[in-house]
């Protein structure tokens, strides 16, 4: 046994003289700060344009799609889910992740940006170590995507100042906010995004996100802020927990406060209960 304890050692030692090598091959002073919380803006709800009201966006929809947004616009107002699916407490996937319902957290390190998002604990890894996309063999589609990252220098300086990204493999069922703005049901979006500072209010941040989507008649550009928080104070989201959402065949029911099922919007259908018996007991007998 005395004679294994050197080589343990000598082991350990090895690891830690690793990690101190690739601690100090990350030169900081290369990269942004974009240290601290990340928030939307107050006021600003969970929509993909933010200069727009809710369900007032102009989403450049195909005929088919628009008809589908329309048809979820009233089913929302009966009370309903309509195309917005993140109900079943799913995440929201990309690009609707970059609303920020919950703040955000960046960590940028030399082979991968991590954007760390509290609502349903989403987190992003975009690589920057100059890889490409990976050929697709059926087992990497995700909610949140597949993201590929370059950092640029626009201004010269020996510093980098923005975050040019490309998401692609996301998964469905997603929509583009609350409002269920829908993607198609190919799931073969493409989202490109400019991540960078505001150079006068460093703690503003701005992200321009381009959607590439079959349900969209053109790309779709819209440019979101975050102001930061150097002072955070971090909220766990577990949506499963008290979620009352109940989804029984092509319809969302309710839970009552007392554990019974209940309809969602009025005049609603009850499930179809053929597979259990409910003749009362006397027609048992």
């Amino acid at each position: 046994m005395l004679l294994k304890l050197p080589v343990v050692f000598t082991a350990s030692a090895a690891v830690a003289v690793v990690a101190l090598t690739c601690a100090q091959a990350h030169d900081e002073s290369k990269y942004p700060d974009w240290g601290g919380q990340w928030r939307r803006p107050a006021g600003i709800n969970n929509q993909w344009d933010p200069t727009k009201p809710w369900g007032q966006e102009g989403a450049p929809l195909i005929p088919e799609y628009q008809a589908i947004y329309e048809a979820n616009l009233k089913d929302q107002l009966e009370g309903g889910q309509g195309t917005d699916p993140t109900y079943t407490c799913i995440p929201d996937g990309m690009p609707r992740a970059m609303n920020v319902i919950f703040p955000m957290e960046i960590v940028i390190l030399p082979e991968t940006t991590y954007i760390m998002i509290e609502y349903f604990s989403m987190l992003r890894r975009i690589y920057t170590d100059g890889r490409d996309f990976p050929v697709d063999d059926g087992t990497l589609a995700s909610f949140i995507g597949y993201s590929i990252g370059k950092w640029v220098d626009t201004d010269g300086d020996g510093r980098y100042d923005e975050l040019l990204v490309e998401t692609r493999f996301m998964k469905n069922p997603r929509s583009f906010d609350a409002s269920g703005i829908p993607l198609h049901e190919d799931a073969e979006t493409i989202v490109k995004e400019r991540i960078y500072q505001n150079k006068d209010k460093p703690d503003v941040l701005y992200d321009e996100v381009t959607t590439i989507d079959h349900a969209l008649t053109r790309p779709w550009t819209v440019t979101k802020n975050y102001n930061r928080e150097r002072n955070p104070r971090w909220f766990e989201l577990v949506c499963a927990e008290n979620n009352e959402y109940i989804k029984i065949g092509e319809e969302t029911y309710m839970r009552s406060p007392d554990g019974r099922l209940k309809p969602s919007k009025k005049g609603q259908k009850p499930p179809d209960l053929s597979l259990f018996d409910t003749r009362n007991d006397a027609a048992k007998k």
